[in-house]
């Protein structure tokens, strides 16, 4: 029985048959056309004299080492097509990434399967040394021989549908179909050393195709320098829509990194209410309080029982994953309290919060040093410390994943 297997290192170069055997031409490319079937080689390039012809895959008898063999000779010139995907030219040697094992890795060779003896398949994509001794020796020995050495070495690849490509315009992405989807499982931070490693083009590109959400989430896992780039890369209104879905204090950090003239017109295409948090943010000084606080918080009157502040995380529902206290304020909007969320799962839900209250708990001012908040929170072990303003109101709070990343960028 003839193997399925065949690799494009081994495609490249068949000679092509007609219907009376004989030769007219060899194998230069192949196409997929994703729009149509996402894995099945649609086009065959035949290069013949100073032309190439296209070859579908409806026109082939046979495919094997020994060449393609044809059951139809109407073939046509090759014209090109932003609907094909080219295995030699947009794949072979290229970046792409490897969404199972979270990583970016370069194409050596490509794994195809001939099935009913006419039909080829693309299975996986070749990254490891085997791969690179088939290309080392293609054309220098038989196929045969080369298959029967590289058995020595263990195979690395990719399954087929645990990769995306990399095509930064937008337009040839949606020719080609390619979605973000696998990209948009991973987590943020998975996600962020990925895009850390692509080029420029390729990171706004990655970006850019996302929703705004999960785009929000990487993009605050980036280190700061390539984050603006990334933003001045997009699109305003796409930037806007990203920093929206970004925590206040994030967004501001991001846009303080741009051009004054960029970050006022990306800031300008933000809605009112993350504008209006954002700005003000702004106006602190970076390597303050004010300038590390987030303005994301939950608030609740001194005279609240632990029912009220149950209500409160369920309708702030999106703020549940880093919410680790709750802050009362008296009737002058000042500080009188805090509330650690955890104490309300043991409480009645008649019970006054002021019972279970530090009514007095740590606190700095907008103006406090970076490098004495980090002293503050490292002395006692703070999950999240209150910022007040002038008029000792509650301005924003810093948390402790605030401070390891001020640590972590140093």
């Amino acid at each position: 029985m003839p193997d399925p297997i065949l690799y494009l290192t081994e495609l490249v170069g068949l000679f092509v048959y007609d219907l009376r055997g004989r030769k007219i031409g060899r194998v230069r490319d192949a196409a997929l056309v994703p729009l149509i079937d996402p894995s099945r080689v649609d086009r065959f390039l035949i290069g013949a004299g100073w032309s190439w012809l296209t070859v579908r895959h409806d026109q082939v008898k046979s495919i094997s080492l020994h060449g393609i063999e044809l059951q139809d000779e109407l073939l046509t010139p090759y014209h090109a097509d932003e609907y094909m995907l080219r295995l030699v030219r947009d794949l072979l040697d290229q970046q792409i990434i490897d969404a199972r094992g979270r990583k970016v890795v370069r194409v050596t060779d490509i794994t195809c399967e001939i099935r009913n003896n006419s039909e080829l398949r693309v299975m996986e994509v070749d990254v490891g040394l085997r791969s690179v001794f088939r290309r080392l020796f293609q054309g220098v020995l038989p196929p045969r021989w080369i298959r029967r050495l590289q058995g020595r070495i263990s195979p690395n690849s990719i399954r087929w549908e645990f990769t995306n490509i990399l095509e930064p315009d937008p337009q040839r992405r949606l020719r080609l179909n390619i979605s973000t989807r696998l990209l948009e499982q991973m987590h943020p931070a998975d996600l962020a050393d990925i895009v850390e490693e692509l080029s420029p083009e390729d990171r706004g590109a990655i970006i850019e195709a996302m929703d705004s959400e999960k785009a929000a989430d990487t993009l605050s896992e980036i280190e700061p320098d390539i984050q603006a780039s990334i933003l001045e890369s997009l699109e305003t209104e796409k930037a806007a829509d990203i920093l929206e879905e970004m925590s206040p204090d994030a967004a501001a950090d991001a846009l303080s990194e741009l051009e004054d003239e960029t970050s006022a017109e990306i800031l300008e295409e933000m809605e009112s209410e993350p504008k209006s948090d954002v700005r003000e943010l702004l106006e602190f000084e970076e390597d303050t309080a004010g300038g590390m606080m987030n303005t994301e918080y939950v608030t609740l009157p001194w005279g609240a029982t632990v029912g009220d502040a149950l209500s409160a995380l369920r309708v702030n529902e999106e703020l549940l994953e880093s919410l680790n206290t709750i802050f009362l304020t008296d009737a002058d909007g000042r500080l009188s309290g805090a509330v650690a969320v955890a104490r309300l799962f043991v409480g009645n839900p008649d019970r006054p919060l002021a019972d279970i209250a530090n009514s007095d708990p740590i606190q700095v001012d907008v103006d406090t040093s970076e490098q004495d908040v980090t002293e503050l929170f490292d002395k006692y072990n703070l999950l999240s410390l209150p910022v007040l303003d002038s008029e000792k109101k509650l301005a924003g709070v810093i948390t402790a994943d605030d401070v390891i990343t001020v640590l972590r960028q140093r």
